[in-house]
């Protein structure tokens, strides 16, 4: 407490409404008090007093008394808002301005933007080519535009603020002021969204724009904000004496030296450039992992030579650039050489004037199936066989081949069998297997020749062997059997002295983390060629299509080590062979089709109905099998 009381501090009781207490020299007048301490002095025998009203404050009075003030404040419009939330965002719009009743005046083609971000437009003129005008393509630059224009703005229009030169009564105290009141302003209306629609007339200084279309998202941006649904398109006029026809190029025809390619660069440029591939194309088929996107077939040559009927050619078709390649096999002393034939590039198809403006047709992934004959550079090549990869990719993608749709292919049998099919059931139907009459297979050579005889030349072999495949009774047909393949193996182990079994079982348990014995084909053909086991390719992919599987397809590699142990079981030297070519897909005399035809499946998915009551109800029982089976 101040002096002259000393060493007496404030206590509750000096603390109450009304009472003036002095600390550290200033004196506050308690004037009210919260309802918990007037609760609490209350209990303690203390009464409270009433409020005390605040006395007023004549300079807060005097500031709520409205007055102008000296420097207003500017009023800014807030434009960070839409940026953030319009920016990069722009309606497109087309249309036109007519001209024509100008000297020499044209229809204007023009293109309107109007970004949202901030409400300004830019008008871009698109100038056809040769049409004899090289000015900018920009009629107006990006701005906000007035919709009633009566001229241009004098100087200073623009600026947001209007400066007064206020002059005292002595010249040295005169000052500048921003006039609050913007004497003298007007008020301009701009173009905004809602206003511009198709049909939309626009005064562009004095120039009347008319609108005829949209962009696809300023469509759906009318279509969210203000529900609209009509976007038809205006035409645009033409002028009477206008005639709008297309004028094509003239190409000189093809004189044959260098590709087509190469020979239209020197017709389109003086400075000739060289053809550009489809970039999009190659990304798209070129090889990812172990799909390679390359189909190989087996052909044989058609000729008058005797000794031509013999050759055997390889012909790959790159999906890449429909480029083709073929390789000769040639057997030894033959007079052949075992050499490439044609280079990769692609060939025309012939019978075709190539002599001409217009571009020749080139081979093309649907012209090549079993059973096609090609003439190329005329030689013709007749495809008698393919590979699973080929087979396989083709009925994947049964669009691009029609040979592999198995759904054309089943109502061409259909359309062709209904007349026959009585007679088809009777004679080719196959004897059951099981006692229960429930597993009918067909072998492929006799369905074949089944089909050939209703069918003929109406079905090639390529639909056959797809229709054998898609029905196949998933028996695979060997054409070499384990032992032979395991004799193979342990000639070509003894042959080139390889002893690194174990380091080959330490590198299959390094992958195998689990310990379940099993692993996925890619990971053990990559262990076999890292430890560099001294076996061919074709001889590595025989060995994993002998060993045990499981029922996901993992190899059991502890299979794989008693096959190649040259310890357990060894067998005698197998008869010195060319491996590379003899376990090879072209060295099999047939492609792979499967071990049989399912033959309730076949019928069931046929579904041609017979009159005879005979055939129903065993049609009945097979598609009842079937349905039982899958």
């Amino acid at each position: 407490m101040p002096d002259p009381i000393r060493y007496k501090f404030y206590d509750i009781i000096d603390l109450n409404i009304g009472k003036e207490p002095e600390i550290f020299g200033r004196v506050y007048k308690i004037v009210n008090c919260d309802k918990f301490t007037r609760r609490f002095l209350n209990r303690m025998g203390i009464p409270v007093p009433d409020p005390i009203k605040i006395p007023i404050d004549p300079y807060i009075e005097g500031r709520k008394i409205p007055a102008f003030p000296k420097k207003p404040k500017s009023h800014k419009l807030d434009y960070l808002r839409n940026f953030l939330k319009y920016d990069r965002q722009v309606l497109r719009f087309y249309g036109y301005w007519d001209d024509t009743e100008s000297v020499h005046g044209i229809i204007h083609d023009l293109e309107i933007h109007y970004y949202l971000a901030d409400g300004t437009m830019e008008i871009k003129e698109n100038v056809a080519a040769n049409s004899g005008r090289d000015s900018g393509f920009m009629l107006v630059k990006r701005m906000k535009i007035p919709k009633f224009y009566s001229g241009l703005d004098p100087i200073g229009a623009g600026d947001p603020y209007t400066i007064l030169n206020v002059i005292g009564d002595d010249i040295n105290q005169s000052h500048m002021m921003i006039d609050a009141l913007n004497t003298g302003e007007t008020k301009k209306v701009y173009y905004k969204d809602n206003e511009l629609s198709i049909g939309a007339k626009m005064n562009i200084f004095g120039r009347i724009v008319i609108i005829t279309d949209m962009d696809a998202f300023t469509k759906e941006y009318y279509r969210t904000k203000y529900g609209l649904n009509d976007f038809t398109a205006l035409e645009k006029p033409q002028k009477k004496d206008e005639i709008c026809q297309p004028v094509e190029r003239y190409i000189p025809p093809y004189n044959g030296f260098g590709t087509y390619e190469d020979s239209l660069g020197n017709c389109l440029s003086i400075i000739p450039k060289a053809p550009q591939t489809d970039f999009i194309k190659f990304l798209y088929y070129d090889k990812q992992g172990f799909d390679s996107h390359v189909l190989r077939f087996r052909a044989q040559m058609i000729s008058k030579i005797p000794e031509n009927l013999e050759r055997q050619f390889i012909v790959r078709y790159y999906l890449t650039d429909d480029s083709i390649s073929i390789f000769e096999l040639t057997k030894r002393n033959s007079g052949f050489r075992r050499c490439l034939f044609l280079k990769k590039m692609p060939v025309m198809l012939p019978k075709q004037n190539i002599f001409s403006s217009k571009k020749p047709e080139y081979y093309k992934p649907k012209d090549f199936y079993i059973g096609a004959c090609l003439n190329i550079h005329e030689f013709y090549f007749s495809i008698i066989s393919a590979d699973i990869y080929a087979l396989r990719y083709m009925e994947l993608n049964s669009k691009m081949f029609p040979k592999a749709n198995i759904k054309l292919i089943m109502e061409k049998l259909k359309e062709t069998l209904t007349p026959v099919y009585k007679e088809f059931i009777q004679n080719h139907s196959p004897p059951s297997i099981s006692a229960d009459h429930k597993v009918q297979t067909l072998e492929y050579d006799k369905f074949k020749k089944a089909l050939c005889i209703y069918l003929g030349d109406k079905i090639t072999e390529h639909e056959i062997i797809t229709i054998a495949r898609h029905y196949s009774s998933h028996g695979k047909k060997e054409f070499h059997t384990r032992e032979y393949v395991r004799q193979l193996v342990h000639t070509e182990l003894h042959r080139n002295i390889w002893n690194e079994a174990v380091r080959l079982k330490e590198d299959l348990l390094h992958w195998d983390r689990g310990r379940t014995g099993y692993l996925p084909r890619n990971t053990v053909y990559t262990v076999l060629r890292s430890c560099r086991i001294p076996l061919d390719i074709e001889l590595i992919n025989s060995i994993l299509d002998h060993l045990r599987k499981d029922t996901d397809g993992k190899i059991d590699y502890n299979d794989l080590m008693e096959f190649i142990d040259v310890k357990i079981n060894p067998l005698p030297p197998a008869i010195p062979i060319n491996i590379k070519t003899a376990l090879w897909w072209a060295s099999e005399k047939e492609p792979d089709c499967g071990a049989g035809i399912d033959w309730h499946c076949f019928i069931k998915d046929l579904n041609i109905k017979s009159h005879d009551d005979t055939l129903e109800f065993n049609e009945d029982k097979e598609k009842e099998n079937c349905e039982t089976k899958k």
